[in-house]
């Protein structure tokens, strides 16, 4: 059976921190954009846990508000819509063309899994990113009503495709997202980008392959795959 590999989008594929103009302006600090996605995080897994839900650009401008409050800033509406707009319209990573090609002819099925809403009639993250043409399947986590790294968000893939866990590895810059996704069934890659790392903590299942960007980790996973 063909190995999918099943990407992770914000901050994996496209870039964060292309953001940091946009926080500087608003918080007088670019680093904010760290604390606001971290924070971000928390309450998408928050809102699975207390099983309520939200869409993932509603919970960012929620939590861009509670930041204000925090940092003693104002925000006006124009600022709220500016880093929606930005969180539909980052750019990939320069690294990411190279690896996926790496992989697409190496013959994977690469699909993704993410956070992110798809709005009828709106660009995704990915097609404003250039990236869309390299996937075969773009899957949400609201078809499952929540937000990784619970199960059934994992099961999504497997479900839409037909294929075991087994068949599947994660490839994601978050340990949260990895664990998740071993949890589930999959193996799991994981590049660390900056402000990412491995998490040693023997409790936990550590991901089979690890590199500090996409055509790195691509080569190990072409290694390694079965023959």
């Amino acid at each position: 059976m063909d190995q999918v590999l099943v990407f992770d989008v914000n901050e994996t594929l496209i870039d964060l921190e292309s953001m940091n103009p946009l926080f500087e302006r608003i918080f007088g600090d670019a680093r904010v954009v760290r604390e606001w996605f971290g924070q971000l995080i928390t309450y998408s897994m928050t809102t699975t846990l207390s099983g309520r839900w939200t869409d993932f650009f509603a919970l960012g401008q929620g939590v861009l508000g509670m930041l204000a409050d925090v940092h003693g800033v104002e925000i006006t509406p124009g600022d709220v819509d500016d880093v929606t707009e930005a969180m539909r319209t980052m750019p990939a990573h320069p690294d990411v063309e190279a690896g996926l090609t790496m992989l697409r002819d190496a013959g994977f099925r690469l699909v993704t899994l993410t956070n992110s809403p798809a709005v009828p009639g709106v660009p995704t993250p990915l097609e404003h990113a250039g990236l869309a043409s390299y996937f075969e399947r773009r899957f949400t986590v609201e078809a499952a009503r929540a937000y990784k790294p619970a199960p059934q968000v994992y099961h999504l893939v497997t479900q839409g495709l037909g294929v075991p866990p087994s068949a599947c590895l994660m490839v994601t810059c978050h340990v949260w997202d990895a664990v998740g996704a071993q949890s589930a069934g999959f193996s799991a890659g994981l590049i660390t980008r900056r402000g990412n790392a491995p998490l040693p903590v023997a409790a936990l299942p550590q991901p089979g392959f690890a590199a500090p960007d996409l055509p790195s980790l691509a080569g190990q996973i072409i290694e390694g795959r079965p023959g």
